[in-house]
């Protein structure tokens, strides 16, 4: 073992054949049971778990010594495939998320304007008064009560015509929304 190891070390040609016909099934068969079967997995990490003894060899005198180096080597690298795979299924997810979250977006934004679009359309079929009593509440942001004085109404009258005028304005807001949808 010492021997071959020692000719590896060196970058020998010939250690490194002999090397693979003695390890290469052992290392396929024993990285086919850490990857549960998956035989692309086994051959992704067998490959790296290859470039790393390249990489780090060193002299061993004893060949289960050795063999328990390769299985760590097989192991790591089949670990670092596996986490490498799950960041790679992450960002594609992440992506898909994204994209999915973007097209919501969008229809959000086409429903928010198709709404902004109904809503000035039944604003302007009310009639002058009532249109005139939900700007100045909600575009003007007057309170009731200065609403009353303008209008020279009780605050009463003004919350009680509000009502009524916000009620007529969301039916006729559902009325379009369902003969759109029925389009």
């Amino acid at each position: 073992m010492a021997t071959l190891t020692r000719q590896l070390v060196a970058g020998d040609e010939i250690a490194y054949r002999t090397f693979y016909n003695a390890y290469l099934d052992r290392l396929t068969r024993y990285l086919l049971v850490v990857s549960a079967g998956d035989e692309n997995a086994m051959r992704e990490a067998l490959q790296e778990t290859l470039r790393r003894v390249v990489r780090h060899i060193k002299v061993f005198s004893d060949e289960a010594v050795f063999w328990s180096w390769l299985t760590v080597l097989a192991r790591s690298a089949r670990s670092d495939e596996y986490r490498k795979r799950r960041r790679y299924l992450a960002v594609l997810d992440r992506f898909t998320q994204h994209a999915v979250l973007n097209h919501a977006a969008s229809n959000d934004d086409l429903r928010v304007h198709n709404l902004e679009v109904i809503l000035e359309r039944s604003m302007n079929q009310l009639p002058v008064d009532e249109r005139s009593l939900l700007e100045f509440k909600y575009f003007e942001h007057f309170s009731v009560r200065e609403i009353a004085q303008r209008l020279q109404m009780t605050e009463k009258a003004v919350e009680s015509r509000l009502m009524r005028v916000r009620q007529k304005l969301k039916q006729a807001i559902l009325n379009k929304l369902k003969d759109e949808s029925h389009e």
